[in-house]
């Protein structure tokens, strides 16, 4: 079914998750900022969680601050009935619920599967104490099929953010279809959710809307311990393109290129102004947006203009791209420091450049022999620490 929409849509082959983990990304999709402006640049954990208890005596937020603008809130004030199915991971009490950042529904969990009690939710109130593991991607697909209906009868445009658990780990698949992939468990977890986008595809058709619908699918970072990065280095929780250079395909029939691929380089940050782009929604100006509408790109009309994207890794801004090159300000550990925290830590070595057109796997370091453009890095990443430490929420 994945296969199917690409076929039929247009697929970005820059295109970039805001983080290399799961939390800073979500923060950035919904908000259109990078993560540190948006409050939440690390993984959240549950609220008695010791991990959780040391950010807050560090002074970090342990939650989406209330103060954010989510495309959710947006569109619910434009008069979309908006809804979220699957995992929140931005927060596990007022005011950072789903329905606290305009999701007028929800469905799903708090957290990542791999953390303490993981229970499913039905707007505020726990509706499963032990969920089916196995089942959790069709249940999904089921409940997002419900809220549109619930849309329907309601005679209102719908906006679904639907964040399906799998393929991270720990790993369940349905029984049903179990030992089917040749890649083992995570190929069955895989296709499990490739059976699920099909489900809701078909739901769709059946109902008559696909015609006036886009899809976007996407990841929040790249491969953890199984699954592959393709041609590029690197895994979730460094700064190397293998850690953020995730898939996107935009299907919307008669709207879209189908069967295209572009290569503009994009980011999750650009979700949120692309949405309120096609909508005619106006941004808001009391704070910095660093995505931009990708609406042009999608449509054909337009190529990706040029632009310098930031990578960060926890508060810290660790890389950057703009056009071939990728100027990385420290080395970063192809490692994760331990099983619930993939994150990159900086070394002495570095900095490095990269030319990405000639070297997608970032193994040919050119900081000796370009010495413009590390220049000219070197000075942005200098700035812009100044930046973060004088406004890091980059308000206006």
């Amino acid at each position: 079914a994945i296969d199917q929409l690409a076929a039929q849509g247009t697929s970005l082959t820059n295109y970039y998750a805001p983080a290399p983990v799961c939390t800073p990304s979500r923060a950035s999709f919904l908000t259109g900022r990078y993560p540190v402006a948006a409050g939440l640049p690390g993984v959240a954990f549950p609220s008695d969680h010791l991990i959780t208890r040391w950010k807050q005596i560090q002074g970090e937020n342990i939650r989406l601050p209330a103060d954010e603008v989510t495309v959710s809130e947006v569109l619910e004030a434009a008069g979309y009935h908006t809804g979220m199915v699957g995992k929140w991971h931005l927060g596990d009490s007022a005011p950072s619920l789903p329905n606290d950042f305009g999701f007028n529904h929800f469905y799903g969990s708090l957290y990542s599967n791999d953390m303490p009690r993981f229970h499913l939710y039905e707007n505020r109130a726990m509706v499963e104490d032990e969920p089916d593991q196995p089942e959790l991607s069709r249940l999904y697909a089921s409940k997002s099929l419900e809220f549109i209906d619930a849309a329907v009868a309601r005679a209102e445009p719908f906006f679904l953010y639907l964040a399906h658990h799998y393929p991270h780990i720990p790993l369940f698949a349905s029984p049903a279809h179990a030992g089917e992939s040749a890649g083992g468990l995570y190929g069955d977890v895989v296709e499990d959710l490739d059976r699920s986008m099909a489900q809701l595809v078909q739901g769709l058709q059946q109902r008559g809307l696909a015609d006036n619908t886009l899809i976007l699918v996407t990841s929040d970072n790249g491969p953890w311990f199984e699954g592959s990065a393709g041609d590029v280095r690197g895994r979730k929780g460094n700064m190397f393109d293998g850690g953020q250079r995730v898939p996107f395909i935009a299907w919307w029939p008669g709207n879209i290129p189908a069967n295209t691929s572009r290569d503009g380089v994009t980011s999750g940050v650009d979700l949120f102004p692309t949405l309120l782009e096609l909508l005619r929604l106006p941004l808001p100006d009391d704070r910095d947006i660093h995505g931009r509408s990708m609406l042009p790109l999608l449509l054909g009309t337009e190529e990706a203009p040029p632009r310098l994207l930031e990578f960060y890794a926890g508060s810290n801004l660790f890389a950057v791209r703009e056009g071939r090159f990728k100027y990385h300000v420290r080395r970063p550990v192809e490692y994760n420091l331990s099983s619930t925290l993939p994150i990159s830590v900086s070394l002495p070595q570095g900095p490095w450049l990269f030319d990405l057109s000639l070297d997608r796997r970032e193994s040919y370091d050119l900081s000796t022999t370009h010495p413009q453009e590390m220049q000219r890095f070197g000075e942005y990443v200098e700035n812009r620490n100044r930046q973060l430490k004088s406004n890091p929420r980059a308000w206006r």
